[in-house]
């Protein structure tokens, strides 16, 4: 059975049984900062498990992509770590329990993948008796197969919330896979017992005391790992050996010219390789893009330790775009949205594959330091610590370090580098926040909504209106009343203040009563149809109950509708004229500017730039009706509508379309008419990230400020330049050549200055065992100046060795130059200079005819030259 018939006959088994079957998630978890990865098939229905959002269906079915990298030294190494997999699971929303799970997963183990019931085991937790009771009465598990097991393993929790129990199914390799203990058994670290689905049983609530409630609606969570079915079922030793994994692994070996199977490092290497190329493909995919920080630094990591596997195998050149070509070629049939993103994911993965060789030249440069710094000491051992800050910051293998040191004569502190190693791990694990169901405010806010109702939104037609105050919250608990000078949160049964959501910030306003007034500076949305409005009361008392007035600022909103209406024209205007590949990756939507992040790989030029502010604002122009609608999301999709990276749609959503030229998916405010928007003014563009660009921009009323404020920068101009407005660029001009005259004749009295200079130190010069050696303190305004006068000095000895210093500002340049017939008799002009630069507090090298180095310490410059006669003396012997 294949991974995809096993994928399509799980979902399909689910289906039957009145479960919805829904497409995986993106790997980049929507509206969760909590977590920085989708790394199980629950993760997507947080919400409905929290009462947060409502789902259409109580039965869900998925099969999920999941990341996770807690363990990424052991891929490779075991039958079954990955970064990269795919989670098979069912979910009830408070339908059904116990009594449906377990018979299920029992039948479609036994059933539908026909794998034989004596090789199954069962584990529960420790007190379950009534899934003991399913598990052997109902479904026929003897009893000796459903091992009992503690807290650590079978329950599931992670602080307040909802948790529960679990139960999970496991299957016997036999005893050739085990480890021989006589004390193996189900739960060993062994690869004999499979474990291949995990049931939770989501039906209690943890409070902060740590005590348990039983849950009302009790919901089940189950996950089967593909790739690990997928061995079981095709009878091979591990994942890696599937037909999920194998015909890439087996590309990645064509590509590094080595043979799976015939060599272990060299499997672990493309084991390595394959996981990781799979896991950084659907990341990118899913809008990801490498970074110095949080999932972009997951994906830099991943694709720089595939790179060092690759070199490994002798693998010197960009490669691993190849291989995500292969992952998705593999993959397409299940996740389709894999091929229409191709050409951004490969020029993603190759552009960062050739920064990393960059970087790798880098590290080169560092350790040649550190070795050359060592040997100075008089140490034997390069520290552990910098060994793994190369490793770390610049991705330079341990291996690559220890073999550049023993060139040098010098060890690693190899037990440094593991603790340093193992200190990063820890920093890891303890920063690593799990996926959390609902923090404490969350659980306020959600019995909030259950005693008091959903709140209705009219701000799409409305800017005032009436409502009720339902609630008053002052520092999280529920007041009566509120007095001036307070800060507190309201919640109306109505009200038409847009909620901070998709980018656009929220509505100010104020809240108004017979005696009373609040300001509103901000208002958010916790839970599905659930608005807070935080404000501060300027005025009177508020009371429960009331009938208010509610009034969102007109004009800041109008300001707001344009700037989002604008990125909608953005997004569009982008794509034509950079191309399809272009997508959003964020934006923010503010009264005063708009910005809009959005993938591409380099700098737009001038020209286009130009062509994007002159395509918006022709749409501007054109006056274009902008309408929005609710409709089904298959609907809206058949229609062309887009829709971001990472997001999840319900069934229905809503539309805003702008003429016939963007249709998107999207909850915020806009203008009735693109003409509405007045003016859009294109201020800046600039990368954010590897492969990621931003610009920002003004329109209507902003783009009246920022020409005012260019008008005003124009007027002091010409002030300065004592000229009128019109003709400032000709005088700045006519400024630009005069100093461009002064500094050539300034460089031409330099160089007359040069060659004065280097007449009289001429005299200077001493013969060394027949050598001609020149060693001067000299004046030179950088390092290209003091190499030419050496240059100079050189020609004029005809045979010898010159050697510079000069001070630039405290700031010590060095230079060696010597004629090659010097050369061949043994002077050195880089170890020279090397051992020169000590003295001054630097470093540096170079060939034996040039060299260069810096330093500190001007004040020791003559000190350095006098030491240069002594050092070319000692080479000459």
């Amino acid at each position: 059975m294949t991974g995809n018939e096993i994928r399509e006959k799980y979902l399909k088994f689910f289906e039957e049984r009145g479960h919805q079957i829904l497409p995986s998630a993106s790997l980049i978890p929507h509206n969760d900062p909590s977590i920085l990865w989708t790394a199980a098939g629950m993760v997507p229905f947080k919400p409905y498990f929290t009462g947060k959002a409502t789902p259409e269906n109580l039965r869900v079915t998925t099969c999920q992509k999941c990341l996770r990298t807690p363990d990424i030294e052991e891929v490779g190494k075991t039958a079954r770590h990955h970064t990269f997999f795919e989670m098979l699971g069912n979910f009830s929303f408070g339908d059904y329990f116990k009594e449906k799970a377990i018979p299920w997963a029992w039948e479609f183990v036994t059933s539908v993948l026909a794998l034989p019931k004596e090789k199954l085991w069962v584990t529960i937790y420790m007190d379950d008796d009534e899934a003991f009771d399913i598990w052997h009465k109902e479904v026929g598990v003897p009893k000796d197969r459903i091992v009992r097991m503690g807290k650590d393993t079978n329950y599931w929790e992670i602080g307040v919330g909802p948790c529960g129990p679990c139960s999970e199914i496991y299957i016997d390799l036999g005893e050739e896979r085990g480890c021989g203990s006589k004390d193996c058994a189900v739960g060993c670290d062994c690869d004999r017992y499979l474990e291949i689905w995990n049931l939770v049983f989501i039906q209690f609530y943890r409070d902060e005391e740590g005590n348990y409630s039983p849950l009302e609606n009790k919901g089940i969570d189950t996950g089967m790992g593909l790739e690990r079915v997928a061995s079981v079922m095709q009878k091979v030793k591990t994942n890696f050996d599937t037909d999920l994994l194998r015909e890439i692994m087996d590309y990645a070996g064509s590509l590094l010219k080595v043979k799976y199977g015939e060599d272990d490092e060299k499997d672990l290497a493309l084991k390595v390789i394959t996981d990781h190329t799979r896991a950084i493909t659907f990341a990118i995919g899913d809008g990801a893009l490498p970074s110095n920080e949080g999932r972009g630094y997951v994906i830099r990591r991943l694709l720089r330790r595939a790179v060092r596997f690759g070199r490994v195998l002798s693998m010197q050149d960009t490669f691993l775009h190849k291989v995500s070509a292969a992952v998705i070629k593999q993959m397409a049939s299940a996740y389709p949205d894999l091929e229409a993103k191709q050409e951004h994911i490969l020029q993603v993965i190759r552009t960062e594959e050739e920064r990393f060789l960059e970087t790798l030249a880098q590290g080169t440069e560092i350790i040649a330091k550190l070795t050359a710094e060592a040997k100075a000491a008089g140490n034997t051992v390069i520290a552990g610590a910098d060994a793994f800050k190369l490793y770390d910051t610049y991705g330079f293998p341990l291996e690559l370090t220890k073999e550049i040191a023993e060139e040098n004569g010098l060890s690693v502190d190899e037990e440094g580098f593991t603790k340093a190693l193992e200190k990063q791990r820890q920093r890891a694990r303890s920063a690593r926040q799990e996926t959390e169901y609902l923090s404490e405010r969350g659980v306020m806010y959600k019995a909030l909504r259950e005693e008091l109702g959903v709140t209705r939104f009219t701000g799409y037609s409305l800017l005032e209106g009436k409502a009720n105050i339902m609630a008053i919250l002052k520092d999280g608990l529920q007041e009566l009343s509120a007095e001036a000078g307070e800060e507190i949160e309201l919640i109306l049964d109505v009200t038409p203040f847009y909620a901070e959501s998709g980018g656009q910030v929220s509505d100010h306003g104020h809240i108004v009563g017979e005696d009373f007034k609040v300001e509103i500076y901000a208002v958010s949305k916790p839970l599905d149809d659930f608005i807070v409005h935080h404000g501060k009361v300027i005025a009177g008392k508020v009371r429960r109950h009331q009938t208010v007035d509610v009034e969102v600022e007109g004009s800041r909103r109008q300001d707001v509708a344009r700037n989002h209406s604008a990125t909608h024209l953005v997004h569009k205007v982008l794509q034509e004229v950079l191309g399809d590949h272009v997508n959003q990756a964020g934006s923010l939507v503010e009264p005063d500017r708009l910005r809009f992040d959005f993938t591409h790989f380099a700098a737009p030029s001038p020209e286009e730039l130009k062509r994007i502010e002159e395509l918006v604002n022709n749409m501007i122009l054109a006056n274009l009706p902008v309408e929005a609608f609710e409709t089904t999301l298959s609907k809206a999709k058949s229609m062309g509508a887009a829709a971001l990276f990472g997001e999840k749609y319900g069934s229905n959503v809503r539309v805003v379309k702008m003429g016939d030229f963007s249709l998107e998916l999207c909850g915020g405010t806009h203008v009735n008419s693109t003409a509405e928007i007045g003016l859009f003014k294109l201020v800046s563009e600039s990368s954010i990230g590897a492969g990621t660009r931003r610009i920002e921009a003004v329109t209507g009323r902003g783009v009246l400020q920022y020409l005012e404020a260019k008008e005003e920068q124009i007027s002091q101009i010409a002030k300065a330049v004592k000229a009128t407005p019109s003709e400032v660029v000709k005088r700045v001009k006519g400024l630009q050549q005069s100093v461009k005259d002064l500094e050539s004749e300034l460089e031409s009295l330099r160089s007359q200055l040069s060659r004065q200079e280097v007449a009289s130190i001429l005299g200077q010069a001493r013969e060394i065992k027949g050598i001609k050696v020149l060693a001067a303190v000299v004046s030179a305004k950088d390092m290209d100046g003091l190499r030419s006068m050496a240059d100079l000095l050189r020609d004029k000895l005809v045979s010898g060795i010159v050697v510079l210093g000069a001070d630039n500002a405290g700031k010590v340049s060095l230079v060696a130059a010597a004629t090659k017939d010097i050369v061949k008799q043994g002077v050195h002009a880089g170890k020279v200079i090397k051992e020169v630069a000590q003295v001054v507090g630097g470093g540096g090298g170079g060939r034996p005819d040039m060299a260069q180095a810096g330093g500190k310490d001007a004040s020791k410059l003559q000190e350095a030259m006098d030491k240069a006669y002594a050092v070319i003396e000692g080479q000459l012997q």
